[in-house]
């Protein structure tokens, strides 16, 4: 079973002594958004094996772990890493924000470059953003100083990808589309990245964007 139930009695074993983060999730028989986030929670339960571990816990049957988090509202998500909550949401998230809501614990791949980090390598002159999507789309709008080298074209443009001006090219799509690429191009020896949650993630965070 992807997720597992917890109790008061085994709550400290299971939860706060793993060694993989933990994903919590609080509910209730009678609560009805707690049975909309269910499936929700078991396909990244299926999704996450081996990477993050996945609980439940009743918490009309298991007051004491609902009392030390306050779970006065549910269904409440719990992310759990060396016994530290790291994240908690309450209500119910998609596929999308759950995976979101994880992110901090999450093993990130060596091309991996999150929004807050580009941001910041812009200001500083250290990244060059490489536009994969089509071209009506970067048309439109884009990631400031972005480039557009399409998807079909990566494989043969790999020198417009190398750092020679000491900026790192750091691929984007609409979400997770240039991770793939990302990945592909660095175990070819093309030292690129890729933005983590691509052009949908960047625009979510409220970050810059050059549009025409």
């Amino acid at each position: 079973m992807a997720v597992q139930a917890v109790t008061d009695a085994t709550f400290e074993a299971e939860v706060l002594r793993s060694e993989l983060p933990v994903l919590v999730d609080l509910h209730a028989d009678w609560c009805q958004p707690c049975k909309q986030l269910s499936p929700i929670v078991a396909k990244v339960a299926e999704q996450l094996a081996g990477k993050v571990k996945v609980v439940k816990v009743d918490v009309d049957h298991n007051p004491m772990v609902a009392q030390t988090f306050r779970a006065q509202s549910i269904p409440m998500l719990l992310v759990i890493a060396q016994g530290r909550v790291v994240q908690h949401h309450v209500g119910v998230l998609d596929e999308a924000g759950l995976l979101r809501l994880l992110e901090p614990v999450m093993p990130r791949s060596a091309a991996e470059v999150r929004a807050e980090e580009l941001a910041a390598w812009l200001t500083q002159g250290k990244a060059l953003p490489v536009d994969i999507r089509d071209a009506a789309s970067y048309a439109r709008y884009r990631i400031p100083t972005a480039i557009h080298v399409p998807a079909n074209e990566l494989a043969s443009r790999t020198e417009e990808l190398q750092p020679f001006d000491g900026r790192i090219r750091v691929l984007y799509g609409r979400s997770d589309e240039a991770k793939e690429w990302g990945e592909k191009l660095q175990a070819d020896g093309v030292q690129v990245g890729y933005l983590a949650g691509g052009f949908l993630h960047w625009e979510a965070d409220g970050l810059a964007v050059e549009r025409g």
